[in-house]
C-alpha cells in the first residue's frame, strides 16, 4: 500500500491545486484563490514530509528557516507583483490587439497553457543553466544551492535578482508570442506548484513523470555537490530542454544526502542579500578564516556550478 501511495502522490498533488486554480480563474479571483491554495498546498506538503520523508536526516534544523521564509516572501512577492502589473494594464491583450504574435487563441485553455509552458521554459532553462555556467550569475544563484537539506520551506530561497533574471528571460517570450493574461497566470501557478513539489522531502516515486516534468527525483540530483550530477536537470517546470540539450540526468540509484556549495555564504538574511555584490571579498575572507557567521559547508572542492564558474570563484 505504501508503494502504491508513493506512486500516486506526485500526480495527485499536482492535479488538485491546478483544479483549485481553475476554479479561482473561473470565479474571477485568480490571485486570491492561488495564494490560499498555495498556503494550503504548503501545509499538506509539510505534513507529508513528516509522515513519508525521503531523507529523515533533512529533518534536522539548519538555522535557516527564517532566512528561507524571508527570501520566499521577497521573491514570490516580486513575481506576483510583476504578473499583477502586467495583467492589470493588459500588456498581453494590447499586443494581441495589435496583431503581433502568433498565439492560437482558438485552442482550449489547457492546450494554450501547455504551449505557454513550452515557450516560457526556454527562458527558464537557459537562465538557470547560465546561472551555473557564468560565474557572475552564479553569485546570485549560489544562495539557492547553499541549503544543506531540501524541504518545502526552501522552495523560494532565491536571491531576488536571480528571480528577476528568470522572469525577464521567460515572460517576454510569452508577450512576444501574443499569449493572453490567463496563460501568464497558469504558467506562474504551475511553476509555483511544481517548484514546491520538486523540493519536497517526501518519498514520492514519480516514475515516467520525471521524463516530462521537473520532479523531486530529478531536482535532488541537481543539488548534488558532484559537478557531473549537479550541472544537470535545469528545467524549471518541464524537462524537455534537458533532453534536447543533453543535460537530463536520472540514474537508477539514490541521490546524495549531503548537498550544498563549497563557496562561502553568510548565515544571515541581509548578509545573503549582500553576498553577490561583495563576492570576491567574501571568498577571500573565508579562505583566511576572517568571514563572520558563515553557513556550514560540505567538504567539497567547489560548488555545483560549472568548472568555469568554479575557477573564477577560486581565483577571486
Amino acid at each position: 500500500m505504501y508503494i502504491f501511495i508513493s506512486y500516486l502522490l506526485w500526480p495527485t498533488l499536482f492535479a488538485i491545486p491546478l483544479w483549485l486554480t481553475h476554479l479561482g480563474i473561473a470565479a474571477g479571483e485568480p490571485f486570491l484563490v492561488f495564494n490560499l491554495t498555495y498556503l494550503g498546498f504548503a501545509a499538506v506538503i509539510g505534513v507529508l514530509e513528516r509522515v513519508m520523508p525521503h531523507e529523515r536526516q533533512w529533518h534536522r534544523p539548519d538555522g535557516q528557516i527564517r532566512q528561507d521564509i524571508g527570501h520566499t516572501l521577497v521573491t514570490k512577492g516580486a513575481v506576483q507583483a510583476l504578473i499583477v502589473f502586467g495583467t492589470t494594464i493588459g500588456i498581453a491583450e494590447m499586443i494581441a490587439a495589435d496583431g503581433r504574435g502568433f498565439w492560437p487563441s482558438h485552442w482550449p485553455m489547457w492546450a494554450q497553457a501547455a504551449l505557454g509552458l513550452l515557450i516560457a521554459e526556454i527562458g527558464f532553462y537557459w537562465s538557470h543553466r547560465l546561472s551555473h555556467e557564468w560565474s557572475l550569475l552564479w553569485r546570485f544563484h549560489a544562495l539557492h544551492h547553499s541549503v544543506r537539506r531540501l524541504w518545502f520551506v526552501n522552495t523560494g530561497r532565491f536571491h531576488f535578482m536571480d528571480t528577476v533574471l528568470s522572469v525577464v528571460a521567460s515572460q517576454p517570450l510569452l508577450f512576444l508570442a501574443g499569449a493572453p493574461s490567463d496563460v501568464f497566470i497558469w504558467v506562474s501557478a504551475i511553476t509555483a506548484f511544481v517548484g514546491m513539489l520538486s523540493h519536497a522531502n517526501i518519498d514520492m516515486r514519480p516514475g515516467l513523470v520525471s521524463y516530462v516534468f521537473n520532479t523531486p527525483t530529478l531536482h535532488r540530483w541537481h543539488h548534488s555537490t558532484d559537478l557531473n550530477e549537479g550541472n544537470r536537470n535545469y528545467g524549471e517546470i518541464l524537462i524537455v530542454y534537458d533532453h534536447l540539450f543533453g543535460t537530463f540526468f536520472n540514474p537508477n540509484r539514490r541521490p546524495p544526502v549531503e548537498i550544498g556549495i563549497g563557496d562561502a555564504m553568510p548565515a544571515g538574511f541581509l548578509g545573503q542579500l549582500k553576498a553577490p555584490f561583495v563576492w570576491q571579498r567574501l571568498q577571500r575572507q573565508a579562505r583566511k578564516g576572517r568571514a563572520p557567521a558563515l553557513m556550514d559547508r560540505p567538504e567539497i572542492p567547489s560548488a555545483p556550478q560549472s568548472s568555469v564558474a568554479a575557477n573564477a570563484s577560486a581565483d577571486a
